[in-house]
């Protein structure tokens, strides 16, 4: 064996992949505006095809969008790859007169685009790099602002509850605790002074192995939300599993693997096929 070699950097833990986002959005055309034609995402063509909401392709994720009165905001950021920084500040660019009355904003950082989308999530887009195990359209992190002090808390809940591999990272951001998820997706939850606004219900959809523990040691605890249906259950509040101090809120919804939409496959088209240039047989994006 290679002398460098660590066999546990080959585990992925409890936490087999990180599948949808869900957030509300109040209006679905301006939503289609952002997500279809600036994002370059593909809506779902055969779940929630209606007015009252509407599932985002993202490689193997998604981005489910119900409608609601009120937008919901991720308190972070979205990590997303796409497969060209250039064409996707062209497409931007294409919206940003009809969002124009909106939050909608970009701007070139150093190695990402960070864009805004019209209510206010905040998204770093990147380019494919053996950073993110070069895929080449997915969500590879979601980035969470989180009290002062929550960090470690929210690692132990993982590990211990989720099982799920986890490390405290210090720069200066501020400390995050990264978690595993799957070989190439993690949840990070960053330390911040900012005021935390009150939770309003978006959540993650996440697929487990050992559903059976995590949902017992969850019971345990008092902290499922809604019970099992479906192959899934969900919870909210993050605690420390030593203490039971609740350090964040982010709804869960966990399903084990006999759940009928693990691994289901996911149609992605190319953005940049348009009637004038069009290319026959180039429809389909291929992602990896």
């Amino acid at each position: 064996m290679n002398d460098h070699a660590d066999p546990m950097a080959e585990d992925v833990g409890n936490i087999v992949a990180l599948e949808h986002i869900n957030v509300s959005i109040p209006d679905q055309t301006t939503g289609t505006l952002f997500y279809v034609v600036g994002l370059g995402l593909t809506r779902d063509p055969y779940m929630s095809v209606g007015l009252e909401n509407m599932w985002m392709n993202a490689g193997e994720q998604q981005f489910h969008l119900p409608t609601r009165p009120s937008a919901q905001i991720i308190p972070g950021h979205i990590g997303l790859v796409v497969p060209s920084l250039d064409a996707l500040e062209a497409r931007l660019q294409n919206v940003a007169p009809r969002l124009s009355d909106s939050l909608f904003a970009f701007s070139h950082e150093s190695n990402y685009l960070a864009v805004t989308c019209p209510w206010g999530n905040h998204f770093q887009c990147y380019s494919p790099s053996p950073e993110f195990d070069n895929i080449t359209l997915g969500v590879p992190y979601v980035e969470f602002a989180v009290p002062p002090g929550a960090a470690a808390k929210i690692a132990r809940f993982y590990a211990e509850v989720l099982g799920s591999p986890t490390r405290i990272e210090e720069n200066d951001d501020g400390p995050v605790a990264i978690v595993s998820i799957g070989p190439r997706q993690h949840l990070m939850f960053r330390e911040s002074e900012r005021p935390q606004s009150a939770y309003d219900g978006h959540h993650v959809a996440i697929y487990v192995a050992n559903f059976s523990r995590a949902y017992g040691l969850l019971c345990e605890r008092g902290l499922v939300s809604e019970e099992m249906a479906n192959h899934q259950f969900r919870f909210q509040n993050l605690v420390d599993p030593e203490t039971g101090e609740a350090a964040f809120t982010l709804e869960h919804e966990v399903r084990s693997l006999r759940h009928p939409m693990f691994r289901r496959p996911l149609i992605n088209r190319d953005p940049g096929q348009t009637q004038g240039p069009y290319l026959r047989g180039r429809d389909a994006l291929l992602v990896g």
